[in-house]
């Protein structure tokens, strides 16, 4: 199929972490024992709320959906990253490449406005107690978290629907183990100067706007609970800290991935794989060491079943 005087590229090639051959190996065992160990533990949080009637304030509901979301994300690069590990040529079809970038954001971006609503949740909490299970009903957390998979989903499709008309002519080589909008728009046939400033506002610009409103609205936080009483205080002063730990882990690689101009830099692959891979799982883990409730009922789970076994 010719385009012009160029071949359209109908896949792209993933160079992957490194082409050492017992590094690859390395990785793959590395990757292999952590994902193992951390996404069935995330599952075990989504079952220990679901099924304890003492988790079923709004706070566990979102902490249940941004488990769920922190699974989906983890799934969408790194089973083809664990294959790519024992495969010579690492390829991706341009379908798939699309289809992989596509879920990236709009998983990333539906987290990030579930954090925001997380983040009102807490100031309800603390800031208005007495309205508290008026304001956040649980049909406002469910429209809260059909919202943020609307809005995720709408930052997505404007990124997807930019990038696919362009035209790739060669070369095909992604310095990267999954599909972005930083590798992918650098391989275009044509000037992109104008689409590269469009998405970093959409998604650099964005994301640190939230990551600052977020920083401030949780520091404001901790300092209203110091009015609030001796037990209360110490632990809306734990959970603002706790949701100010996960804002970090999120917000902290997408901020040097898209908040800067589309370029090389060294450290970008260590900060893909913290950002796909490690920390989305981490976040919800994170939570439930912090949180006494959390752990309570996961030892309850776990002895009710404790007989069948």
């Amino acid at each position: 199929m010719q385009q012009g005087n160029h071949s359209v590229v109908k896949e792209f090639v993933l160079l992957g972490l490194s082409q050492a051959r017992e590094v690859q190996l390395l990785l793959f065992v590395l990757f292999l024992v952590f994902y193992s160990l951390v996404l069935p533990t995330n599952v075990f949080i989504i079952l220990t709320i679901r099924s304890d009637p003492r988790l079923g304030s709004p706070m566990y509901f979102f902490l249940a959906n941004l488990a769920f979301l922190d699974i989906c994300y983890c799934s969408v690069t790194p089973p083809k990253m664990l294959a790519d590990f024992f495969s010579r040529r690492k390829t991706i079809s341009y379908k798939g490449c699309m289809a992989q970038l596509f879920f990236l954001h709009l998983l990333g971006g539906s987290e990030v406005f579930l954090l925001i609503g997380m983040a009102i949740d807490r100031y309800v909490a603390i800031c208005h107690p007495l309205h508290y299970s008026i304001v956040v009903s649980r049909s406002v957390c469910s429209a809260m978290v059909v919202g943020s998979w609307c809005l995720g989903f709408v930052h997505s499709i404007i990124q997807v629907i930019l990038i696919v008309p362009l035209p790739f002519c060669g070369p095909n080589k992604v310095d990267s183990f999954f599909c972005d909008i930083t590798q992918i728009v650098k391989l275009a046939c044509t000037e992109t100067y104008a689409l590269e400033l469009f998405m970093f506002v959409n998604s650099g610009i964005s994301i640190l706007i939230c990551f600052i409103l977020l920083l401030i609205s949780y520091g404001i936080l901790l300092v209203k609970v110091r009015t609030g009483s001796t037990q209360g205080k110490s632990k809306a002063a734990s959970t603002c800290i706790t949701h100010i730990i996960m804002v970090v882990i999120m917000f902290g690689p997408a901020i040097y991935i898209y908040c800067r101009p589309f370029m090389d830099f060294p450290f970008d692959k260590v900060m893909a794989v913290l950002h796909t891979v490690v920390f989305p799982l981490m976040n919800p883990m994170i939570y439930t060491l912090r949180n006494k409730e959390i752990k309570q009922a996961m030892r309850r789970l776990l002895s009710r079943y404790r007989p069948l076994a």
